[in-house]
């Protein structure tokens, strides 16, 4: 059996997915469905069984999980960067994962585990993913900071050679509809465009980046999957690694590649970036991912291009937009 906690999340739902994919069914999904519209990313989905975090939190520390357990991925998270909740991210994003990984050490199961490219903060010493940085960095958010911490942790304690945390950076994709502000720009863009023909985009606070130009890192989410597909036939590979494409793009690179792929002309209005987040703004994230190459990861990420144009191709424009 495989567990998927986030589940029926964003990247969690295309986990699922992608085990579907490989054959596998024999899932129990793990998560918080609450009131919104997460539920929605399960429809498509074949799992055998679903639990709320709190139950399969209980059912694992009175150790009535079996044996069977092979994998669990755990892609569970508060993942709002402006949550100002401390102690909710540090009972659900550190301790949690820490009861995770250590039942996944005493039963020798697969454990991978999301970390977060918001471990980096402002990006001052640069996004290497070399275990000897990783102490220095500071986060600029208690999200990164409660992901940062669980990463601290498994270092000090001589654990990264038995498990895998990935940080991953901006990732977009189907399934992420219900996030609602925290949607990658690639969504929103395309409802926006959709309703208004225009894209609005953040104008640059710094004179060094021109409006527009400010850059991330970002990767499809399907591309992301066949990195974890291949780290679970590859047990022998772990640590923590980025997880991006290891090439900068500037929103109006990721502006261009959606009125293309929707075959509208490029109008952008640039407006003012909230005066709340101006100081905790990253102007740039680009991954380094030789430390997974140098393991012999074979996954050849496609371009931002064709990752948007896949979105926008075959889930956002058609009347079933989920994974399935």
């Amino acid at each position: 059996m495989y567990i998927v906690t986030g589940g029926a999340g964003f990247i969690g739902s295309a986990l699922v997915w992608k085990l579907n994919q490989q054959g596998i069914t024999d899932i129990l999904v793990v998560d918080d469905l609450g009131r919104g519209g997460k539920w929605k990313n399960l429809v498509n989905l074949r799992y055998s069984e679903y639990l709320h975090k709190a139950t399969f939190l209980q059912l694992l520390e009175q150790g009535k999980l079996g044996p069977e357990v092979q994998a669990i991925l755990h892609m569970g998270a508060c993942s709002s960067t402006t949550e100002t909740d401390a102690e909710y991210l540090m009972e659900n994003n550190y301790r949690y994962t820490k009861i995770l990984a250590q039942f996944c050490l005493r039963h020798d199961v697969r454990f991978i585990y999301a970390s977060s490219a918001a471990t980096y903060g402002d990006g001052v010493l640069g996004f290497d993913d070399d275990p000897e940085m990783m102490p220095r960095l500071k986060p600029l958010n208690m999200y990164g900071y409660s992901k940062q911490l669980f990463d601290l942790w498994a270092l000090r304690n001589n654990l990264t050679d038995r498990m895998v945390g990935l940080k991953f950076f901006n990732v977009f994709g189907p399934n992420e509809y219900h996030k609602n502000d925290m949607m990658s720009v690639v969504c929103k863009a395309y409802r926006q465009i959709l309703e208004t023909g225009r894209l609005r985009l953040f104008k640059s606070h710094r004179p060094d980046y021109a409006d527009g130009a400010q850059q991330r890192d970002f990767i499809y989410v399907k591309d992301c999957l066949d990195v974890v597909w291949w780290l679970l036939e590859n047990r022998e590979v772990n640590g923590i690694f980025n997880l991006g494409r290891g090439e900068a793009k500037s929103w109006n690179d990721l502006a261009r590649a959606v009125f293309s792929a929707m075959e509208q002309p490029f109008n952008v209005e640039y407006i003012d970036m909230p005066e709340a987040i101006r100081e905790k703004y990253q102007y740039y994230t680009e991954a380094s991912m030789n430390r997974l190459y140098d393991l012999g990861c074979p996954v050849i990420f496609g371009s931002l291009e064709t990752g948007v144009a896949d979105y926008i191709h075959t889930y956002l424009m058609k009347e079933d937009p989920y994974l399935g």
